[in-house]
């Protein structure tokens, strides 16, 4: 599949790339894609969650009555589930969410949604973009020119300092390094900006 190079401006520079068929151009599982957005939805999630249990809770555990002889249901402390004020039942506690996938899996996951923003036309190849200062003005005006600048999802080759500190306090985007990319960031953009010299990465 040849994609068009655009300079910042948003033109076409006249050079054209080729995206490897083995990574944008695979037959895509979307199951190895759900294991994936499953497993890192699930590791961003805190899990200090917890509910007071009928031993948790503050009150008294003497026994509201006799076990036997009242004619009514068996009744232990005020504490009891049941009443007003008692324990939670099977209440949630802190716990870790993650879980093993195999690497396989995850990269599989990673080539499949590729794929599938490479067949949605969703894949912008730009020039390389420096900043000589930190400048948000300027990071959305170039984003704005290539069509990016609603939830875009811009690709680098490495960290610049001052493109990222331009993108912080903007909402509409986010950055990444190519050997950073996950299945969630490409699925969730709307826009896959990638700059030409990250392809090489995916030519390895």
């Amino acid at each position: 599949m040849k994609v068009k190079v655009l300079n910042t401006a948003g033109k076409e520079t006249g050079r054209e790339v080729t995206l490897p068929k083995e990574v944008f151009g695979i037959e895509p599982n979307d199951h190895a894609i759900y294991l994936d957005v499953k497993q890192y939805l699930a590791n961003q999630r805190q899990g200090t969650h917890k509910a007071k249990e009928r031993s948790e809770v503050k009150g008294s555990t003497k026994k509201i009555r006799k076990q036997k002889g009242s004619g009514g249901a068996r009744f232990g402390d005020i504490k009891n589930p049941l009443f007003r004020g008692g324990g939670r039942v099977f209440g949630p506690r802190p716990r870790n969410y993650s879980f093993k996938l195999n690497k396989k899996v995850k990269v599989l996951a990673r080539l499949s949604a590729l794929t599938y923003r490479a067949k949605e036309n969703a894949i912008v190849v730009v020039e390389d973009f420096k900043m000589d200062a930190p400048k948000t003005s300027a990071f959305i005006s170039f984003l704005g020119n290539i069509g990016a600048d609603k939830k875009g999802l811009y690709v680098n080759q490495d960290a610049d300092s001052n493109v990222l500190l331009s993108s912080r306090n903007f909402q509409g985007a986010r950055i990444t390094e190519v050997n950073n990319l996950n299945t969630y960031d490409i699925l969730n953009c709307q826009k896959l900006v990638i700059s030409e010299s990250s392809l090489e990465y995916f030519n390895k």
